[in-house]
């Protein structure tokens, strides 16, 4: 049905086209699509049950108006925002563009939402009915960045799963000073303090730029774990790499996301993993529309994925299409539980010869 609609969906703008389809969600015209056959995907994170590890990655529902509809279509997590303390319009139209070629967007949105005031209340009248994950950051005017994090750790402590310190888009300016060691270390001791203020043992994520340089991985991921970080989000959009991309509109200012930017997030995984092993979770973004690029995340060391770009080109029942694709694949390699093979490309040689050799290392 949707690649019927595609052409026509394409026609609006995509700013026009992403209200058109909460607007739609809002109303429940889509049918509900929850995964029945959980035992293979299923996990457990925090104490919470997770159907399956595909997810909704922040900017899709900005203002938390539609996280219940989306899991009703078969996602098993949602992350909304990123909020603000104070309502903002963001950057000037147009600010988000498709690559149709390329599989891809562009956006330059900075941050567009109605503020930490209207979301919260939003919440605590429409309790979620899934795993929710609630992303803030600081105001494009702020005078303290550190104390907008502050105010909206605040507002969200006590309505989510989990709460993604956002560090990584390249659309507010000056933000991903934050991967420096001491503007890091600033931000998360702040973070933490006001944890034991408020007494509150909610999971905290920080979502990494995949324009991290290699040099900083480490110290990066040391910082994490210093500070007990729970999650890393790995990784949403990047500003370089547009030589490769065949859409008129790659030189767009703004964050690239989608397929172009699934390699150098399977390597930023695999090289987080490596120092994290058990002790921080990952959440894999970038370039997910199936089950294999799902299943490849996760061999890389991601527990959970999150998608956004995949359904403006797939539509909204890729959550189900990609499950039952992973579903399939675990099948047919005898794998039990996906949760067996997360980080199995950062194993030791004997391991990985053992896998391989019972076919399940590779789609």
């Amino acid at each position: 049905m949707f690649k019927k609609l595609r052409p026509l969906i394409f026609k609006f703008s995509p700013e026009a086209a992403h209200s058109l389809a909460i607007k739609t969600l809002k109303l429940n015209l889509f049918p509900s699509n929850r995964i029945k056959e959980t035992s293979l995907l299923g996990t457990k994170l925090f104490g919470k049950n997770i159907i399956t590890p595909i997810g909704v990655a922040a900017g899709f529902d900005k203002n938390a108006e539609v996280y219940n509809p989306l899991f009703n279509l078969g996602f098993g997590f949602v992350e909304v925002g990123t909020v603000t303390p104070k309502a903002q319009f963001g950057n000037p139209r147009p600010r988000v563009f498709r690559l149709e070629e390329d599989n891809a967007l562009i956006n330059r949105l900075g941050f567009n939402n109605s503020g930490s005031d209207e979301i919260s209340s939003r919440i605590k009248k429409n309790l979620p009915n899934g795993f929710l994950g609630i992303n803030i950051g600081p105001n494009k005017d702020t005078e303290n960045r550190i104390e907008d994090y502050l105010k909206c750790f605040r507002k969200f402590y006590d309505l989510g799963d989990y709460i993604t310190i956002n560090i990584s888009s390249p659309n507010t300016e000056n933000l991903r000073d934050f991967h420096n060691k001491n503007e890091l270390e600033e931000l998360l001791d702040a973070i933490q303090k006001e944890k034991n203020i408020l007494k509150s043992n909610i999971p905290i994520a920080v979502k990494i730029s995949p324009d991290i340089e290699n040099n900083k991985v480490d110290t990066v991921a040391g910082i994490l774990l210093k500070y007990s970080v729970d999650i890393a989000i790995i990784s949403n959009t990047t500003d370089r790499n547009r030589d490769s991309l065949k859409n008129i509109n790659k030189l767009e200012k703004g964050g690239l996301s989608g397929k172009p930017i699934e390699t150098r997030s399977n390597e930023l995984i695999r090289n987080f993993y490596k120092i994290f092993g058990k002790n921080i979770k990952i959440i894999g973004v970038g370039g997910i529309d199936s089950g294999k690029s799902a299943f490849e995340k996760i061999l890389n060391g991601a527990s959970l994925v999150q998608l956004y770009t995949g359904m403006v080109f797939k539509g909204p029942n890729i959550a189900l299409k990609i499950s039952n694709e992973l579903i399939d694949i675990l099948k047919n390699k005898g794998i039990k539980k996906i949760s067996e093979i997360i980080g199995v490309k950062n194993w030791s040689w004997r391991v990985r010869s053992e896998i391989l050799y019972s076919h399940i290392f590779y789609v």
